[in-house]
């Protein structure tokens, strides 16, 4: 199970717009919100995909300006990731010789304005190093 909090922001002469598009919507639970147009609410998801799929719904919300992920649990996968961590070398087997040319060492760089289900999707097949 994921959790994640997310700050969205408007205008604050379309914030009782907004609040309501966002109560109703059903995928997110709302929190709190200021004057200025700050709004804060948690999503929860079986994985990142179904996240992300969310946050989409909520980024589509008329006069929404932003929906940002601000803090995020994943319960299954942050076990999975430190049964790999503690199953594997603390160095990767990509750097641990001498004859690895850099350039083949894959990077996925900011994650600003990328297609981040792909992305995701990608991700979720690797094989850890």
């Amino acid at each position: 199970m994921n959790i994640s909090s997310i700050v969205v922001k408007t205008l604050p002469i379309y914030l009782d717009e907004v609040l309501g598009n966002i109560k109703k919507c059903e995928v997110c639970d709302y929190h709190l919100h200021d004057d200025m147009g700050r709004i804060i609410i948690t999503i929860e998801g079986d994985g990142v995909k179904e996240e992300l799929l969310k946050l989409q719904v909520i980024e589509a919300i008329p006069n929404v300006l932003s929906a940002e992920m601000q803090m995020s649990y994943s319960e299954d996968e942050l076990d999975e990731q430190i049964k790999i961590l503690n199953d594997s070398s603390i160095v990767p087997n990509i750097l641990q010789n001498n004859i690895t040319d850099p350039s083949n060492i894959p990077y996925n760089g900011d994650l600003k304005n990328k297609d981040l289900l792909s992305f995701i999707d990608e991700f979720d097949k690797k094989k850890p190093l």
